[in-house]
């Protein structure tokens, strides 16, 4: 402070900022700062999503069983759960922003990795990918929370559209790549380094902004002042919160219908009569409204009451896709994919807006993020595998799809306590 601490104007300075302990960017930098922000979570299921159209490819030059093919799709999600759980502490020796520019340099290197002939180079590179992209998905909505308090719904918006954006550019993109370049599957995935290695490029400035202090600069200054960071919760405490339940099984549950429709889709409708080409489109089709859906999840989260409308809304679309599926897969099949696309992204907007609204403040977001994505992707990974094994015991589609409607009443219920106006550890 430059003056004399004064008790008779304290409206004479409106641009002060009002809460100085979580410093955000203003005017140009906010633009930045947005920008870098959406740019970092484009990458985060470009990875993934660029894989699928050419796993068949890549199987036959690499000599996979359809056993070491389906490990090398589910290795990315087990990664967002298994990883997601060094994030605090690499968060707590590195600093959330300082981390994430760690992440997306990881992840350029292993996307180049997995582009190296071999099968080591193949699941040693997916590996690093999706352990850097796991560590993203907890940073992210701890940085809404930090960095954007005030514009927290858009900034969710931004991020639940750049994940869907990503993946639906990622999976379009990719063969059409091929025929136009003639180069092979190892080239074409090769070059989804270059947006990552942008996105870091882009959030250098974010590091060398005066507010971003190194983390080792930040612990020499409490000792000196004979405090310690008491503020951020322990990871055990929210083990035994029922909100912090609640918003971890809703995160998994609607990933588990996600992820085993985005295995499965395509074999579903070839096994009903459709074109190869058509069943991939269909399942690109829905990533459409799924994207306009999620944009618009902080909205309706925020403005439809009773709370449960969002997620009531969400798991009714869903339902009304598989039931569509299992009557007239083929030809409604538009009408089934846009309402799947629509609950699915609703459904993916919701959970990470619960993440940010259920925490009272960054550090809680952080921990609450871990669990979230932590024990929700590891939920997720039962989607692709179970419903590949009821498919194979029951010989149709039938019982898998009556289970995923199962999963949507157990995702429901769990969207009871995830969506009421409460926040983790509120008793504590």
């Amino acid at each position: 402070m430059n003056s004399p601490v004064t008790h008779q104007a304290p409206a004479a300075r409106p641009s002060a900022s009002p809460q100085p302990s979580l410093p955000g960017p203003a005017g140009v930098r906010t633009v930045q700062a947005a920008f870098a922000f959406s740019l970092a979570a484009l990458n985060l299921r470009i990875a993934v999503a660029s894989l699928s159209p050419v796993l068949k490819e890549v199987q036959r030059d690499e000599h996979l069983s359809s056993f070491g093919a389906g490990a090398l799709s589910t290795v990315p999600v087990v990664c967002f759960g298994a990883f997601a759980f060094l994030a605090p502490r690499l968060t707590r020796r590195f600093g959330p922003h300082h981390l994430l520019w760690y992440a997306l340099l990881a992840l350029t290197g292993g996307i180049v990795l997995r582009s190296v002939p071999g099968v080591l180079a193949l699941f040693g590179g997916t590996l690093i990918a999706g352990a850097a992209i796991a560590v993203g998905n907890v940073l992210m909505p701890q940085l809404i929370k930090h960095d954007f308090a005030g514009r927290a719904g858009l900034m969710l918006g931004c991020y639940s559209l750049a994940l869907s954006g990503g993946a639906a550019l990622a999976a379009g993109v990719v063969v059409p790549l091929e025929s136009a370049t003639g180069w092979g599957w190892r080239q074409v995935l090769a070059l989804w380094a270059i947006p990552s290695l942008i996105a870091a490029l882009a959030w250098l400035p974010e590091l060398l902004a005066p507010h971003r202090r190194s983390p080792n600069r930040r612990r020499q200054e409490r000792g000196k002042q004979g405090g310690a960071d008491t503020a951020a919760p322990a990871l055990r405490a929210l083990w035994r919160d029922r909100t912090a339940w609640a918003v971890t099984l809703y995160m998994g549950l609607q990933s588990l219908g996600y992820y085993a429709i985005l295995s499965w889709l395509p074999t579903l409708l070839q096994d009903h009569g459709m074109s190869d080409s058509q069943a991939g489109w269909m399942l690109s089709f829905s990533s459409f409204p799924g994207m306009a859906a999620s944009f618009a999840a902080p909205w309706l989260q925020q403005r439809l009451r009773p709370a449960f409308v969002a997620p009531l809304a969400a798991a009714l679309l869903c339902a009304t896709g598989f039931v569509g599926l299992l009557m007239s897969p083929v030809s409604g099949a538009y009408l089934w994919m846009t309402a799947l696309g629509l609950g699915q992204g609703l459904a993916i907007g919701l959970a990470l807006g619960y993440i940010v609204a259920r925490s009272p403040d960054a550090h809680h977001t952080g921990r609450l993020s871990t669990m979230a994505q932590g024990v929700g992707y590891l939920i997720a990974c039962l989607g692709p595998l179970g419903l590949g094994l009821l498919h194979s015991a029951s010989g149709g589609w039938s019982l898998p799809v009556a289970v995923l409607l199962a999963v949507l009443v157990a995702q429901t219920a769990a969207a009871f306590g995830a969506s009421r106006d409460r926040h983790v550890l509120a008793s504590s």
